[in-house]
């Protein structure tokens, strides 16, 4: 997690999301995240966190999935962003303080691509189901479906693309629609116009999982935008936003809960002025710890 010390609406984003606005103090950020970092630890979740070094203005610093994946093996991923403002998100610091506690064995970078016009942010744009080794990608302004196939061709995943639309706009991340758990998909169906895709997603997705449809209302409470994890002591652990979790009918939060506790807290600060939840303020680390 980055801690940020200049969190705000971001207008050079509000283009290319639909769910981010401008109302709300942006200084209750800070409160807000320090209660779901708090919550998390409660939870027996081991957290790193960084703080935003203060010296650039980052508005979205707070979100670092957006520019930084691990994988299991030692891979540590950089990832280009639309936003040239999000772009100063890219610490080379934080991954060589990965390097010092885990181990590193490369760092594939596509921040490149910047300058071809083509951008994949992160597991904002990638849903991975790392067991079945397949990449979800639900295409936008911010997912380019060459570097998809490209992360796909480099990571050994294979890809699934699709368009999906929230009142007529493109979803801006896969993640606010789609997650992933070890059980069970929370996922937007209704978003996804094509009959076809739609109906390869509920096959891929279904195959040995419970799939909790969601609504388009319930994603703009931010419902879809949740991370399951493991607790230090091995047990599943599934996050998600007290307004996510507020969104959940009585029988879609008793079937989530059979998956694992759900740890939730209060983000709604961040949420309305960046149009981002608490599966985005999390970047997951699968790199094996230095002995």
């Amino acid at each position: 997690m980055v801690r940020p010390a200049h969190f705000g609406s971001n207008p050079e984003t509000a283009g290319s999301n639909a769910f981010q606005g401008d109302q709300g103090d942006a200084r209750l950020a800070l409160h807000e995240f320090d209660s779901f970092q708090a919550a998390l630890v409660d939870a027996g979740v081991d957290v790193l966190v960084v703080e935003d070094d203060g010296e650039t203005v980052r508005p979205d610093a707070v979100f670092p999935n957006n520019w930084l994946a691990t994988l299991e093996g030692g891979t540590v991923l950089l990832f280009p962003m639309l936003s040239p403002n999000r772009r100063t998100e890219r610490r080379l610091d934080i991954v060589a303080a990965l390097n010092e506690e885990f181990l590193v064995s490369r760092v594939v970078d596509f921040s490149r691509y910047e300058e071809e016009g083509q951008f994949l942010e992160g597991t904002g744009s990638l849903v991975l189901d790392r067991q079945a080794r397949i990449a979800y990608a639900c295409l936008s302004p911010r997912t380019s479906g060459p570097l998809v196939r490209l992360f796909c061709e480099s990571c050994g995943f294979e890809p699934v693309m699709f368009d999906a639309s929230v009142d007529g706009l493109p979803v801006y991340h896969t993640n606010v629609i789609l997650t992933i758990g070890a059980g069970f998909v929370l996922a937007c169906l209704e978003a996804v116009s094509d009959p076809s895709d739609r109906h390869s997603l509920i096959e891929s997705l279904s195959h040995d999982r419970q799939v909790i449809d969601l609504t388009v209302a319930q994603v703009k409470e931010f419902a879809g935008n949740a991370l399951q994890v493991r607790a230090k002591d091995g047990s599943h652990v599934t996050i998600l936003s007290a307004r996510a979790l507020a969104a959940l009918t009585s029988n879609q939060k008793e079937v989530l809960q059979s998956f694992g506790k759900i740890v939730t807290s209060d983000l709604t600060t961040i949420e309305n002025l960046s149009g981002g939840s608490a599966r985005c303020m999390l970047a997951e680390v699968f790199l094996s710890r230095r002995v």
